[in-house]
């Protein structure tokens, strides 16, 4: 059996939430390893949608759900998306959601900082980030003065890290001539959820060693998608962690020979929430079909996502970097109907063709795609759950993918419905 690592290999809102979901059941633990609450998955289970932003999406699955070192958790969030999913009959316990002991805490500071941060960037400079503090709480981390969740266990030693903490962001706040924050508000801060984290608390990184040498399958659960990537994505239009598989070793403690699978999820056209470059966006009538059909909504902002054709040359790129091992294509109903459909082969920068995404904003703006168009289909692909119901045209446009991405298509998501999903080969028997 094989440890399976999940990927969004686009720039977010791939479906991860239905593909973790689908393959939650065949797994036995499943380990978020990167993000925060600014990444939602949406899960429909029997006509019932559960979303989710923080909490591994095997949860709702009753499996063992790891909330892994390399996440940022708002403890507020975590009480509130707790309770709600409570509230609709998920049960959550110490028994089968556990976090990380040196998780780094997303703090109102950092909510506070993120927002002054975006509303002051000049026009063309904004990254159209969720303003939920993500950003801030990454930089805490890697500055060495974050506060943990194990520091909460121990209150009596809380008050200096809070203190070096508010030196470097009292010393922001003078900057944008903000009033500068007490460490006793902070430290009432953390006390008042303190009792609601603690009980979760646990050495991540032992539990998953343990289940591991037990030989149980172990679900790596990534949030946001590669292209967003702080050291691979359109930086600087990216998101502040490493979205790439190699942090799920590093997010969670595992090492990298734990992760057998990499399953990247695509989407059979692009998207993307926010600001930074899209050389296939439609911003046409084509966009807005595909915006209308794929109900392209954030699941976290409710903003309005750009929509364009499918670009192999992106997504063969970060099928490189991740070493993705098989694509789970989803939403391929939406392209149902249209007369022909594009794929983006290439790049045209001042002149030459690329068959890479260049490392640099200004020439990422610059790119013109160049397209190969294939014949669309009229029938419905709506719930088909083999891959014999597909017609023809769209066996070639998965086939065509394949071949682009260097890729093989292991799953294709027919629907929104976890049991609309054609199975062509189980990553977890690789």
């Amino acid at each position: 059996m094989a440890n399976v690592a999940v990927i969004g290999a686009q720039w977010g809102d791939e479906g991860k939430g239905k593909i973790v979901d689908w393959l939650a059941e065949r797994a036995d633990v499943v380990v978020r390893y990167q993000g925060g609450h600014n990444a939602g998955h949406t899960l429909v289970i029997n006509g019932v949608c559960y979303k989710l932003s923080l909490l591994p999406s095997g949860i709702v699955r009753g499996r063992l759900s790891i909330i892994g070192n390399g996440v940022v958790i708002d403890p507020h969030h975590f009480v509130a998306e707790v309770k709600t999913l409570q509230a609709q009959g998920v049960a959550i316990t110490a028994k089968n959601l556990r976090i990380a002991e040196n998780a780094p805490l997303i703090l109102s500071l950092h909510r506070n900082l993120d927002a002054e941060q975006e509303n002051m960037a000049a026009a063309g400079l904004k990254i159209g980030t969720t303003k939920r503090g993500i950003g801030p709480a990454y930089e805490d981390k890697v500055g060495r003065r974050s506060i943990r969740l194990a520091d909460l266990a121990e209150p009596e030693s809380l008050m200096p890290k809070i203190e070096r903490l508010l030196v470097h962001h009292n010393a922001l706040r003078r900057g944008m001539g903000e009033q500068e924050i007490k460490p006793q508000n902070i430290y009432a801060e953390l006390m008042e959820v303190a009792a609601d984290l603690l009980p979760f608390m646990a050495r991540g990184w032992k539990i998953l060693d343990e289940h591991y040498r037990k030989g149980a399958r172990i679900l790596f659960e990534g949030a946001q998608g590669a292209l967003l990537d702080n050291d691979f994505g359109t930086y600087p239009y990216v998101t502040s962690s490493n979205t790439v598989s190699g942090q799920a070793a590093a997010g969670s403690g595992l090492g990298p020979g734990a992760v057998h699978y990499v399953l990247g999820i695509a989407k059979a056209y692009t998207t993307r929430v926010g600001e930074g470059p899209f050389p296939t966006e439609q911003d046409n009538a084509v966009g807005a079909l595909l915006g209308e059909r794929g109900h392209e909504f954030g699941t976290v902002t409710g903003r309005k996502r750009r929509c364009g054709w499918l670009d192999s040359v992106a997504l063969r790129q970060m099928a490189a970097i991740c070493g993705i091992n098989g694509l789970a294509l989803t939403k391929l109903d939406v392209l149902d109907g249209m007369s022909e459909i594009k794929i983006c082969t290439g790049y045209v920068l001042d002149g030459d063709i690329l068959d890479y995404m260049p490392a640099s904003i200004d020439q990422q703006n610059r790119l013109k795609p160049l397209y190969e168009t294939l014949p669309g289909w009229k029938e419905s692909t709506a719930g088909a759950r083999r891959f014999a119901d597909l017609p023809a045209q769209a066996v070639h446009y998965v086939r065509r993918i394949e071949e682009l991405v260097a890729a093989p298509v292991t799953l294709v998501s027919t629907g929104a419905d976890r049991e609309d999903t054609i199975l062509i080969k189980d990553p977890f028997q690789d």
